[in-house]
């Protein structure tokens, strides 16, 4: 079974479960990943905003297409990367994601990196973040790359701000955009070091 075909059934399974699951009642309420299934990076936000469970596709509301525009910007093709959220259904009035929320939907998530299998997990906001560095604040750590041991395999993930949070403030919107200006740099780095880098402890910052 090729990983496209993995993926269907997988979001299958998971529209299947809608009616069991927080937040959503019908299968149309799972907004589904978006991307190549053979991407290098896998981009993860929070949850659906309100254009997003409509279209049913993530970040495709205004803080989506500051997302998109910068990631082309920097010279990726949204098509070749994989966009995803921890919660698939849109919370009420766009709140924060509850922990049962996030509990109950990251068998699917965890799923999904499994098939993908990405190079480089881009987290985008601090709950995303916290699955892989749950002790840290994003403004701590954004742009920095970790080197993460994660359900027995290593990971490399990078922290951003969320686009939400970018188009609220200035300084942050300049950062999220330098962090963005760094990727190239950081997955030629990856690729140059994958084959001899060695897990020294279970999390390591790699400041590059």
């Amino acid at each position: 079974m090729s990983k496209a075909d993995k993926l269907l059934a997988l979001y299958q399974k998971l529209e299947q479960a809608a009616p069991t699951l927080p937040l959503a009642t019908h299968a149309t309420d799972i907004v589904p990943g978006e991307g190549s299934p053979d991407a290098k990076i896998m981009f993860i936000g929070e949850a659906p905003g309100q254009n997003e469970a409509v279209q049913r596709r993530p970040f495709v509301g205004k803080s989506g297409q500051l997302f998109r525009q910068v990631l082309r910007d920097v010279g990726f093709v949204e098509a070749e990367v994989y966009i995803s959220n921890i919660v698939k259904v849109r919370p009420p009035e766009n709140r924060d994601p509850v922990l049962e929320e996030i509990t109950a939907y990251q068998p699917y998530l965890n799923q999904e990196i499994e098939i993908i299998n990405p190079t480089l997990i881009v987290t985008l906001g601090r709950f995303s973040m916290a699955k892989f560095l749950p002790d840290v604040k994003v403004s701590q750590v954004h742009g920095r790359l970790h080197k993460v041991k994660w359900n027995g395999r290593v990971l490399f993930v990078l922290p951003m701000y969320h686009p939400a949070a970018a188009l609220r403030a200035t300084k942050m919107k300049a950062a999220f955009i330098q962090d963005f200006q760094r990727l190239p740099k950081i997955m030629k780095w990856i690729a140059d070091h994958q084959e001899t880098a060695s897990l020294k402890q279970d999390i390591e910052s790699t400041l590059l």
